[in-house]
């Protein structure tokens, strides 16, 4: 494995990093205090070819890899965490998702008009009383022909307002737990579709996050993904794309705190001397420097796996709880460093730290992943072959495309 990037992913990481920095920073404070998304946002994404970045040329993406996809991440959630969670549902949840399990016909519906970032898309799986049990949803589809007439409500969206296709999951055979779960795509405009945001939020008060609600809501047959049954294994299988831009752009959470928290150390004095020369500030600075390294190698090695096609849900679910975990860590000793400035928001520590916390819980808690390990190491959990696996991913076929 070769850890220097090449020359095409150093290039998403200069788009990345310039739009964030340039575009957004400037403003990212207000719009944290208003509590809203900023409207270019989305449409920038899509402008600079970020929404598709790891979807195939054909498909109206860009065909780069999954390391690049982390790189990017790490870059939108350098600046905030509402940038990197707008890529993550739009693109890892969603379109590679129908980019897995989708037909051609509703590729070429869906997905590339979302990789072209012409419409964009969520992922409707947590409801009021299944978060963490998702078998215990409550969403049906009923089958009427041609048909399925689908009710339910989500929550905790994001892009429940924005969004134009939700990949929605709902029971088709609600007494067979998980194995009735079946998964469709579903337009936001048909009737029965109502959506509203969610604010009062901790952290990620720039993002749009919200609720979805579907009344007697009649779903073409040729809209339905994969088989009915499959539906947890799809949402399964989209997690793992999904965790794998969580934990990646947690690291670039981490690399911001430490680049703040050594810029201020070395601004600040205390005791005669500036801070950084103190033993205890030191150690904080350490631990951030140590699980920045460790972050990024971690998401490196997850993309080159997805890169050659590997089942990779055990080092995805390291990787998301290590990163996330190490995230919030780290926004806690940046405000302890920046003592009653970190506890304002005149610098953006406190802000990492309300968004970090955020990361914990959705796309499985801490405590889920910490049970899922256990089961790896004790051999009580093992992956299975998916009905579909993504090809593995070939440089050239995408440089060929260029040329």
């Amino acid at each position: 494995m070769d850890f220097n990037l090449t020359v095409e992913q150093k290039q998403a990481q200069k788009l990345a990093r310039e739009f964030a920095k340039k575009e957004v920073a400037p403003i990212i404070k207000e719009a944290d205090r208003n509590q809203e998304m900023p409207d270019f946002i989305l449409p920038r994404l899509g402008e600079l070819g970020l929404l598709g970045v790891c979807i195939p040329v054909k498909y109206g993406g860009q065909g780069m890899d999954y390391i690049t996809l982390g790189v990017v991440c790490e870059e939108l959630d350098y600046v905030d965490i509402s940038l990197r969670t707008a890529l993550s549902v739009h693109l890892a949840l969603n379109s590679m998702g129908l980019l897995q399990w989708g037909t051609e016909e509703q590729k070429q519906c869906f997905l590339a008009p979302q990789a072209r970032g012409q419409k964009y898309g969520m992922f409707a799986l947590t409801e009021p009383g299944a978060g963490s049990d998702v078998a215990n949803m409550r969403s049906t589809a009923r089958r009427e022909g041609d048909e399925y007439v689908i009710n339910g409500e989500k929550t905790w969206i994001s892009l429940a307002t924005q969004a134009h296709h939700a990949l929605w999951f709902a029971k088709t055979n609600p007494e067979a737990g998980s194995r009735g779960i079946t998964a469709f795509i579903i337009k936001t405009d048909h009737p029965g579709v109502t959506t509203a945001e969610i604010h009062g939020k901790l952290g990620s008060r720039a993002g749009s996050t919200g609720w979805v609600n579907c009344q007697n809501v009649r779903v073409p047959l040729v809209h339905r993904i994969g088989e009915e049954g499959e539906g947890f294994k799809i949402a399964m299988s989209c997690l793992d794309n999904g965790r794998y831009t969580v934990g990646s752009g947690c690291v670039g959470t981490v690399r911001a705190l430490l680049d703040t928290c050594v810029k201020y150390t070395r601004e600040r004095s205390a005791f005669g001397a500036e801070i950084g020369k103190l033993q205890l500030i030191q150690q904080k600075i350490a631990h951030m420097t140590r699980n920045y390294e460790i972050g990024r190698l971690m998401y490196l090695k997850v993309g080159w796996m997805k890169n050659h096609g590997l089942r990779n849900t055990r080092e995805t679910s390291q990787l998301k709880w290590f990163a996330s975990e190490a995230a919030l860590n780290s926004a806690n000793e940046a405000i302890q460093i920046h003592g009653a400035y970190g506890y304002s928001d005149e610098y953006n520590v406190e802000r990492h730290m309300r968004n970090a916390r955020a990361t914990t819980i959705y796309e499985g808690t801490s405590e889920v992943h910490q049970l899922m390990q256990a089961e790896y190491a004790l051999g009580y959990r093992k992956d299975r072959k998916l009905r579909r696996e993504l090809p593995p991913y070939k440089q050239k076929e995408w440089q060929d495309t260029q040329e």
